[in-house]
């Protein structure tokens, strides 16, 4: 897989700027390309951003799309949606042949997802059949998609760097 993008939709300003920069960092971390954002919100723009300068690595953030033009480009480019809900069907039943695809569109909600969504997408998918947090859904999801091999990614051009340390916190200014 070379191409994973996530958009975030639902987002509400006033109640999920918190969430919806860690769903961003999240992805950024775990190997993602980048995040379309369907709400306004500046804030969770430049903390992104500033995390990708100071950290390095190239990770785009875009908020103000619309989400129904935003996957319809993005099927019409050839790429494959995946919703993650957890009324979906298990990503175990369903990972290796995610693994072929060469573009991913994962969808994460925040507030309750417009029904609209689960035909759009190739696959909704569950990590999990129980409650729990997007953010924890987008990991598991990256970390199966690359079976691990995110966690060794290296992220040039920042100016930042953490030393792995037992006890302590140390950073390093590149």
């Amino acid at each position: 897989m070379n191409d994973i993008v996530v958009l975030r939709i639902g987002h509400r300003p006033e109640r999920d700027q918190r969430v919806t920069t860690h769903v961003g960092l999240t992805s950024r971390a775990l190997g993602a390309r980048g995040m379309f954002l369907s709400g306004n919100d500046s804030g969770v723009v430049r903390s992104i951003r500033d995390v990708v300068e100071r950290w390095g690595g190239e990770f785009f953030v875009r908020d103000g799309v619309s989400w129904r033009q935003c996957i319809r480009e993005w099927k019409e480019t050839g790429g494959c949606v995946v919703h993650l809900t957890m009324y979906g069907e298990s990503l175990a039943d369903h990972e290796d042949e995610l693994r072929k695809m060469e573009r991913i569109m994962v969808i994460v909600g925040a507030e309750k997802v417009p029904g609209e969504i689960y035909g759009l997408a190739n696959y909704n998918i569950s990590v999990t059949s129980q409650p729990h947090s997007e953010i924890s859904s987008l990991a598991v999801f990256l970390d199966r998609l690359f079976q691990g091999d995110e966690l060794k990614r290296e992220f040039p051009g920042g100016h930042m760097k953490i030393i792995p340390s037992q006890n302590k916190k140390t950073t390093e200014e590149i």
